[in-house]
């Protein structure tokens, strides 16, 4: 029996008003979503980035954030960034806060399919090795943030779009990576 992954819909002004199929919702007129991005440190103080899976649907070998995902319908954003963190990486992590709580973006990849979003953006720790799945992750690297606001910067085309937006609201916030 396979397990249909389910996203939760939102009204414009973010309040929930169904479910829907992940699949069916990632089209080139996707409908408003909740998501989560979480940015993952090790106790250097480096931040974890990864480079998408070929295989992905969207954005395919672009460098971004640690990882993403979207809560289940009624499942906590902690138990989903939990899930979503052992899920991708094989990691466990600690200390999750949420540095960005307003952050919403539409995208749009080379292929036309759409991203459209209110994605709540969180930081965690891990001490454990990185065993990433090869559906999710082609690669990653553990980087100094100020190195990756500046790669972000210089090119910004070789990093997911709302990587780049994050790094902005960071920028702009109290919050840091």
């Amino acid at each position: 029996m396979s397990h249909t992954e389910q996203v939760v819909l939102l009204s414009d002004d973010g309040l929930p008003i169904g479910v829907a199929d992940k699949l069916a919702v990632h089209t080139t007129e996707t409908a408003l979503h909740l998501a989560f991005s979480c940015h993952v440190m090790n106790e250097a103080g480096e931040v974890l980035v990864t480079r998408r899976a070929l295989s992905k649907l969207t954005w395919p070998g672009v460098w971004t954030n640690s990882f993403c995902g979207h809560p289940a319908p009624g499942e906590s954003m902690e138990d989903a960034i939990a899930r979503r963190a052992e899920r991708e990486l094989g990691i466990t992590v600690t200390r999750v806060e949420l540095v960005l709580p307003d952050f919403r973006y539409r995208a749009v990849d080379a292929s036309g399919i759409v991203e459209n979003e209110i994605c709540p953006v969180y930081r965690a720790y891990t001490d454990d090795a990185i065993a990433p799945k090869a559906d999710e992750v082609a690669e990653f690297s553990w980087i100094e943030p100020q190195s990756l606001r500046n790669a972000a910067a210089a090119a910004p085309f070789a990093f997911s779009p709302w990587l780049v937006w994050q790094l902005d609201e960071l920028a702009a916030s109290s919050a840091s990576l």
